[in-house]
């Protein structure tokens, strides 16, 4: 309306004037130009007079000038117009007649009405409304030239003019025509639109830009003539040349003829405006300009048409019209985006209209309640939009309906429309449709899909409307909210572990909800409703549904049968077998062709899983060898034995194959064809054929486009449901790149952790592409803005990634590696995203498959857990990088929490908070007061501004990690988690954590750790109580820990090479403070001990950690002692000697109090001796040391001392054995040790055995003498005297008297423990016959006496004879020396010494007493031995050799004995024994006759 009139084409008013294609001069020009102003004249007349005296002349070529006239003043202006028609004079007549002066007009008015009668005389009505149109700019000359007078005269005055010149003429005309002057204007207005050729023909809706201009000229006219205007009959008029939805639009808007008015006018219109703006949204703007309009005549049309439809105060009819255009309007557009291909781009003419749904389009011109109701409308209108489909449909096509696979058009129009509302109201509405209407369940389930990845709270809303929907469907058994229920819940699971629980788990669940209340007539429509849906079920679900069925009780056992039945009877029919559904198979509801990796593939990896974890082949592998052998030889194995490059170190598949052939569950040849296809595998790949870097180049090509899209979305601050959707392409991409992944991560599969583990093909790019792309977007989206407002995009990616077992088991792997191997080389974006992503994954662990690390000794927690528990802390750069990553990942939780109504122990990962605590105080000495002073919170602060302070300096690259730490730490909802108990940092674990730092790397200096680990100790772990880890002020259970502590670390394999030696570590640092604790325990018992005390914590606590390996059953449990007890002896030698005895007051003496000492060398060392029977050099001394020192406690330490070794020597003689054995390292330690504690006269003991050692040199060299000594220790003594000399030498040095067959006794004794010791170290044949070959000998001096055999009775028979009860008193000592072991195979030492000595000696000594009944009951028991696999690791003889020999020299027995050898008792009992392990055996003892028999007194 603002353009110069001859822009839009118009014609200035002059036009009007004079007869067609001749220039007309202006209406004001034909006003005298000599009248001067007169007093009252208008200022503007004035001023244009001026304008028009000082303008030139201009005429154009052809013109005419018209000749003056001159007016006599009495004149009226009628009779001047008549006298100017009428006169028509020459052109010297006319130039001569402006000279004439003519009177003047005397007031504005008077010129107005002159004006007025002149233009009545010459007038062109069309042009007419035109001119009046184009209002005050036609006479834009006149105000040029009247700006330098000063005199500008006012635009609505001249509009005025037009407006009343047209009126008026109109009336005229209309008078003389005899018609109402409304009917004229009409007639006007619509010559003058023919004239324009605004007329649509229904094939469009706008017009060009030409013809907008002079609309918009004459509808500014009509404007100015409402008042004898009739827009109804312009309506009837127009609408029958066909109107275009512009033209209506511009009438609509110059409020001419309002749009409202129109839709009930003619019963067509409707009709006609559901075309026009179709053909409005097919129209493609061209310039901006008219997409500017397009745009406004949407609006426009689109407001009246929701606030006449849904308004309360319209009428009936109008409402009706409306909602009729907006419903045709939705289906067009519905229709259009049901025929789109979602993979081909969205159709433009869909988008178009998709505008109306945007509230902004409507603008304010809308209540808020109006626009409820339409966006309610619309969501019923399209859940119910062509209902086609019947259930059945629904329930085989649904997988079809996912999200990815919705057009991006439709889920923008669910997102425009539900916007307006709350999820819950939506999904009532949504629940209200499906139990009143016919809906279209394509639209009702892609909706649901919609909802689920944009609207964050749709999860547990849909989880609340199942439950309900079960609820009421079991009570009322009402299948359609049954049937309604599982639509949901599958469509649900089709979305992924990221929104929706997989539809196994939501069965499980189900199930366990107990809905059905376990009554048979709900348990009969449960079933029921199944069997009829198996026609159409899909087979990923009825395989869910025979995999997980509901839990019903046994009496109701065969109703569930039969469903199983008819649902495998289906499976079979579509080809999917139940053998092909694997062993450990866990089944969602995705759709079967999503499902790429079969289950053969799952199956191969949780056996190996479990056999790694367990050792030994699963129950379930072996179950299926057999009897689901078809499935075992045709898909799991093929897939177990798959060729590939074996590596150079057994793994554990390599290892698990190896346990299944010698199982004999693989067959020959086809274990055959594996090794073959690996060995050709091994030279294709030295051949250099290598085409796996090609695929993992193309899938990170492939992901890197979603991905960036991804960052572009965070980058810019889009909307949250854009990146929820954005997520759900990637994971559809992630199905389409990574062949072998599951749709979602296998139920109660737990995840094992190792550096060594080989990734799956595709996952090595893939994984580093999405590590990669994470950590981007994580700096992006904190550029644009905080963590707490960010929405929930890091944990969707997370939750996305679950879906994937594979890429996620991979992804674990790779961020374990990272975090131990390559964390100190990562940059500070790669330190953020990966501290970001472990918040993410403890924020989800519920969702997530539990993680165990390779170490035998962990157990399965969450995965931010186990990635936690192995950040580096041993160095001073892992223990920076750790630092970096905990402060990273405790400030994002922080701002996370803040948005959120979870605590922030919601956020943050146990384990890394207590990492975060280890180092804090060690490498910030100045926050250890604030770590002691939780409770007080002397180190306050304003949590706001902490907040804000620690998130920034985490993003400032300027700032230093500490200082990071030291801003966090300022925090109190920070330091207060110490206050739960799973984010206490106990004592144990801070020594575990200490003892694998490396001394030579370490952040602190000696100085710096010893000062530390006192604080700790101390003042930080020792005040504090039990329940918060600490020791709760007891010096004992400080110790107790330690100890624990240290031989944990000790036992603790080595998993990583590069890790640091247990020389380097701290132990030595602890081992001091455990010192002092000690010590500090040893001065206050002393002080305060008034009675005698039971045990000793020391020996207790070992004993404890002995005890729990000893197990007989168990194979592998000796070696599990061994290690133990050798860790516990390194711990040992490093404690004061003084602390491994106790002084007791007894009747007001103090005694030394050896109890403990001896208990823990009988029951525990005496097992792992090596070589059996003695302890070793070093613990030898320090034991003994121990008593000695201790003793200095007493008040006469000789006789205590003395007093003690009687009862070792009683009690544990396994301390003098070694004593003697090492005397000669031994007795300058004690003799230098008893002079500096007392002085004096020596111990008896020393005294004893240096007596003994004497003796044995003198007998050695020929000198035989009696010693008063045991005899027992003079054996020891001798036999280390013996020791490296060879065999015939030893047996010249074995000429003792009879005084000493005790001696040769215990001597025989140790020589076969040396035997027996021999063959289980497979120490080599030649030590293993000059063993035997001295225990043969010293046997064939000791045949003709039964003592020898007491050694035998002891260990091997277990009888107790009626004869030698005495002698063998002597040597019950045997059974308290050597090992378990050696007492086991006592009998085959036996019989391996018998098989050594000749005839002569084998004569003598069967006629030994009780001779027959030993070699036999040791028979007995070598059989047993043999059947129970304890000879395994006699590696000299074969068992069948050994039993062949050791049956020869029985039955030998058997005839050489006397007839008094055994009684009736002992027959009958040998007989019973050797009934059913050897016939021969109870034959031969058979032929004894019963007279020849001795009796029993």
């Amino acid at each position: 309306m603002g353009e110069a009139p001859n822009s839009r084409g118009t014609l200035p008013l002059t036009t009007l004037f004079t007869p067609t294609l001749k220039p007309k001069p202006s209406m004001i020009s034909l006003l005298p130009t000599f009248m001067p102003p007169c007093i009252g004249e208008a200022p503007h007349l004035a001023a244009a007079r001026a304008e028009h005296r000082t303008e030139p002349r201009r005429r154009t070529a052809g013109q005419v000038p018209r000749r003056r006239v001159v007016e006599d003043p009495a004149m009226s202006v009628e009779e001047l117009s008549v006298s100017q028609r009428s006169d028509r004079r020459s052109f010297t007549a006319l130039i001569a007649g402006r000279a004439v002066k003519r009177r003047r007009l005397q007031s504005g008015e008077e010129l107005q009405q002159a004006a007025l009668q002149l233009i009545s005389h010459n007038h062109n009505l069309s042009d007419l409304i035109l001119e009046a149109g184009s209002g005050p700019e036609a006479g834009g000359e006149i105000y040029e030239g009247a700006a330098g007078s000063g005199d500008v005269p006012d635009k609505n005055t001249v509009g005025k003019v037009g407006a009343s010149l047209l009126e008026g003429e109109l009336r005229r005309q209309a008078g003389e025509l005899g018609v109402p002057v409304g009917v004229l204007c009409v007639q006007v207005v619509m010559e003058k639109l023919t004239g324009l050729n605004l007329q649509g023909g229904g094939e469009t809706a706008m017009i060009s830009s030409t013809q907008r201009g002079e609309l918009a000229v004459l509808l500014q006219a009509v404007r100015e003539l409402l008042c004898v205007f009739s827009p109804k009959l312009l309506w009837q008029q127009y609408w029958k040349t066909q109107p275009v939805l512009e033209v209506v639009y511009r009438l609509h808007t110059e409020e001419i003829l309002p749009l409202q008015n129109l839709l009930h006018s003619e019963p067509a219109v409707c009709v006609w405006l559901v075309s026009q703006l179709q053909s409005l949204c097919r129209r493609r703007a061209s310039d901006p300009e008219d997409e500017e309009v397009q745009c406004q005549i949407l609006s426009a049309v689109v407001s009246v048409l929701v606030g006449s439809g849904f308004e309360d105060s319209v009428d009936s009819a109008v409402s009706r019209s409306c909602c009729s255009v907006l419903d045709h309007m939705l289906s067009w557009l519905l229709d259009s985006l049901g025929n789109t291909d979602p993979s081909q781009s969205d159709p433009p003419t869909a988008a178009v209209w998709l505008q109306v749904f945007d509230p902004a389009l409507l603008g304010v011109s809308v209540s808020e309640e109006t626009l409820r109701r339409f966006y309610t409308h619309s969501l019923t209108h399209i859940l119910t939009h062509r209902p086609r489909l019947k259930v059945s449909d629904a329930i085989s096509m649904q997988s079809q309906w996912s999200f990815i696979k919705t057009p991006r058009l439709l889920t923008d129009l669910y997102c425009k429309v539900c916007m307006v509302f709350s999820v819950e109201v939506v999904l009532a509405h949504l629940q209200q449709v499906l139990e009143t209407r016919e809906v279209n369940w394509q639209n009702i389930l892609s909706c649901v899909s919609t909802l689920l990845v944009y609207q964050t709270h749709t999860h547990n809303c849909l989880r609340e409307l199942l439950s309900r929907l079960l609820k009421s469907a079991f009570e009322s058994y009402d299948v359609e909210r049954m049937i309604t229920a599982f639509l949901l819940a599958r469509q649900g699971a089709l979305e992924g572990p990221a929104v929706f629980p997989s539809y196994s788990d939501w069965c499980v669940s189900a199930g366990a909800g107990g809905y059905h209340g376990n009554s048979k007539k709900s348990l009969v429509f449960l079933l029921k409703f199944l069997s009829d849906l198996v026609p159409f079920d899909p087979p990923q679900y009825l395989k869910v549904h025979v995999m997980y069925p509901p839990f019903v009780s046994l009496k109701h056992r065969s109703l569930l049968q039969e469903y199983v039945s008819l649902a495998r009877t289906r499976l079979a029919d579509l080809k999917v077998s139940v053998e092909e559904m694997g062993l450990f198979e866990v089944i969602s509801g995705a759709p079967a062709e999503d499902q790429l990796q079969c289950p053969a593939q799952q199956d191969v990896e949780k056996a190996i899983a479990l056999f790694q974890s367990t050792g030994r082949i699963s129950v379930t592998v072996m179950e299926a060898s057999i009897f689901r052998r078809p499935y075992f030889l045709s898909r799991f194995l093929p897939v177990l034995l798959t060729p590939r490059v074996l590596p150079e170190k057994p793994d554990t598949r390599m290892a698990f194959i190896e346990a299944l052939r010698k199982a004999e569950k693989i067959p020959a040849a086809l274990y055959s064809s594996y090794a073959e296809s690996c060995l050709r595998e091994r030279q294709v790949q030295r051949a250099g054929v290598h085409s796996s870097q090609e695929q993992e180049g193309n899938s990170k090509i492939f992901l890197q486009a979603q991905l960036q899209e991804l960052r572009r979305l965070l980058s810019a601050g889009a909307a949250e449901g854009d990146v929820r959707a954005q997520l759900a392409n990637i994971s559809h991409s992630l199905h389409s790149v990574c062949a072998d992944s599951p749709d979602e991560p296998a139920r109660h599969t737990v995840i094992t952790l190792t550096l060594d583990q080989p990734p799956p093909p595709h996952t090595p790019a893939v994984v580093n592409v999405i590590l990669q792309s994470f950590c981007q977007c994580v700096l992006e989206a904190c550029r644009v803005s905080p963590p707490h407002r960010q929405g929930q995009w890091a944990g969707q990616f997370v939750k996305m990634l679950l879906g994937h077992k594979k890429v996620y088991t991979a992804l674990l792997h790779r961020v374990s590696q990272l975090l131990q191997i390559q964390g100190p080389s990562l940059a500070a974006p790669h330190v953020l995203g990966l501290a970001v992503f472990l918040v993410e994954l403890h924020v989800c662990r519920s969702l997530c498959s539990p993680v165990k690390l390779s170490s035998p000794c962990c157990i399965s927690v969450s995965p931010a857990e186990a990635l936690s528990s192995i950040l580096p802390s041993s160095t001073k750069t892992h223990m920076d990088f750790s630092l970096r990553l905990c402060v990273c990942a405790v400030c994002y939780a922080l701002c996370r929490s803040s948005s959120h109504t979870e605590n922030l122990s919601h956020f943050i990962p146990g384990r890394l908070y207590k990492q975060l605590m280890f180092l804090v105080p060690r490498l910030l000495p100045e926050t250890r007061e604030c770590v002691l002073a939780v409770e007080r919170s002397v180190c306050g602060g304003q949590d706001e501004a902490a907040s804000g302070s620690a998130w920034a300096s985490v993003t400032d690259p300027t700032v230093s990690v500490r200082c990071s730490a030291r801003a966090l730490w300022t925090h109190s909802a920070v330091r207060n988690l110490q206050e739960h108990p799973e984010y206490q940092l106990s004592f144990s674990e801070w020594l575990l954590a200490e003892l694998r730092v490396q001394r030579s790397v370490d952040a602190l200096t000696d100085t710096e750790r010893q000062v530390y680990e006192r604080w700790v100790c101390q003042q930080w772990f020792l005040p504090r109580s039990v329940s918060s880890g600490g020791c709760g002020g007891n010096t004992e259970t400080a110790c107790s820990y330690i100890i624990n502590s240290l031989l944990d670390m000790s036992l603790q394999p080595v998993q990583d090479p590069s890790a640091p030696p247990h020389t380097d570590c701290c132990s030595t640092d602890i081992l001091s403070r455990l010192q002092e604790l000690l010590w500090e325990l040893q001065f206050s018992r002393d002080q305060s001990r008034t009675e005698r005390e039971k045990g000793h914590f020391l020996w207790e606590l070992i004993d404890q950690r002995c005890s729990a390996t000893s197990d007989p059953e168990r194979m592998g449990s000796e070696l599990d002692l061994q290690r133990i007890l050798h860790a516990c002896n390194r711990v040992l030698l490093a404690l004061p000697a003084a602390v491994l005895v106790r002084v007791s007051h007894v009747g007001g003496r103090r005694v030394l109090d050896c109890h403990s000492l001896m208990e823990h060398i009988n029951n525990h060392q005496r097992k792992v001796c090596c070589p059996a029977g003695v302890l070793s050099c070093s613990l030898t001394t320090h034991f003994l040391k121990a008593v000695l020192s201790a003793s200095a406690g007493c008040e006469c330490p000789a006789e205590a001392v003395n007093a003690s070794l009687s009862q070792i020597h009683l009690q544990c003689p396994l301390l003098l054995f070694s004593a003697g054995r090492w005397w000669g390292c031994v007795r300058p330690v004690l003799c230098s040790l008893w002079g500096r504690l007392v002085g004096g006269e020596e111990p008896a003991l020393i005294q004893i055995l240096n007596d003994c050692h004497q003796w044995a040199s003198r007998s050695v060299g020929g000198l035989c003498a009696d010693s008063s000594a045991p005899a027992a220790l003079l054996a020891v003594c001798l036999h280390s005297e013996l020791q490296g000399g060879d065999t015939e030498r030893v047996k010249s040095q074995l000429m003792l008297s009879e005084r000493n067959r005790h001696v040769l006794v215990f001597l025989l004794f140790l020589y076969i423990t040396d035997f027996l010791s021999a063959q289980l170290s497979a120490q080599g044949e030649k030590s293993v016959k000059h063993t035997k070959d001295l225990s043969s000998h010293l046997l064939s001096l000791l045949a003709d006496s039964s003592d020898w055999l007491s050694l035998f009775q002891q260990s091997g028979s277990g009888t107790d004879l009626r004869v030698g009860n005495e002698e063998q008193s002597v040597y019950c000592c045997v059974s308290m020396v050597t090992t378990d072991a050696n007492i086991r195979l006592m009998p085959f030492a036996f019989y391996s010494v018998l098989s050594g000595v000749d005839e002569c000696v084998m004569m003598r000594a069967a006629k030994a007493p009780g001779f027959l009944y030993t070699a036999v009951m040791s028979y007995a028991a070598l059989l047993n031995l043999f059947l129970h696999g304890h000879t395994a690791a006699i590696s000299s003889e074969t068992p069948q050799q050994i039993l062949s020999k050791a049956q020869q020299i029985v039955l030998k027995c058997v005839r050489l004995s006397p007839h008094s050898a055994l009684t009736l008792i002992q027959r009958s009992q040998l007989e019973a024994e050797c009934a059913e392990l050897d016939p021969e055996v109870t034959a031969a003892l058979s032929t004894l006759h019963p007279d020849d028999l001795g009796f029993d007194f």
